[in-house]
């Protein structure tokens, strides 16, 4: 069985940058792609960017473009969020989510990270 965890969240003053951290244990993790959302109190998850693991080709939400980059260790199974130049907007629970295959739904989800951007 396959876990994602998530670490890396935490306070930071807006300006400022986290880098959070989702590490697959377990059996081989082999997926197809991996994507970041995140979800802030009172509102709907929402899709924060992706990275095809075999290529490492990445996509991103229009409101993080330029501010946050993904990236992947393919020897640790662990996927990397680079967030810049943070707003307190991106306040959010940052989830972590995999896939096998182009066709399969993200059935391997991380618990969260909370990152909290004050003013």
């Amino acid at each position: 069985q396959v876990q994602l965890v998530e670490s890396g969240g935490g306070l930071v003053q807006a300006g400022g940058s986290l880098r959070l951290s989702c590490a697959a244990s377990g059996r081989t993790f082999s997926p197809y792609d991996m994507r970041w959302f995140r979800q802030a109190p009172g509102k709907e998850r929402e899709f924060v960017g992706y990275i095809r693991w075999s290529d490492g080709s990445t996509g991103y939400a229009d409101f993080v473009k330029g501010r946050f980059t993904i990236s992947r260790d393919n020897a640790e199974n662990t996927m990397y969020l680079q967030m810049n130049s943070l707003k307190p907007e991106d306040t959010a629970v940052y989830y972590c989510a995999g896939r096998l295959s182009r066709l399969s739904t993200y059935n391997y989800w991380g618990q969260g990270t909370q990152v909290t951007v004050s003013s």
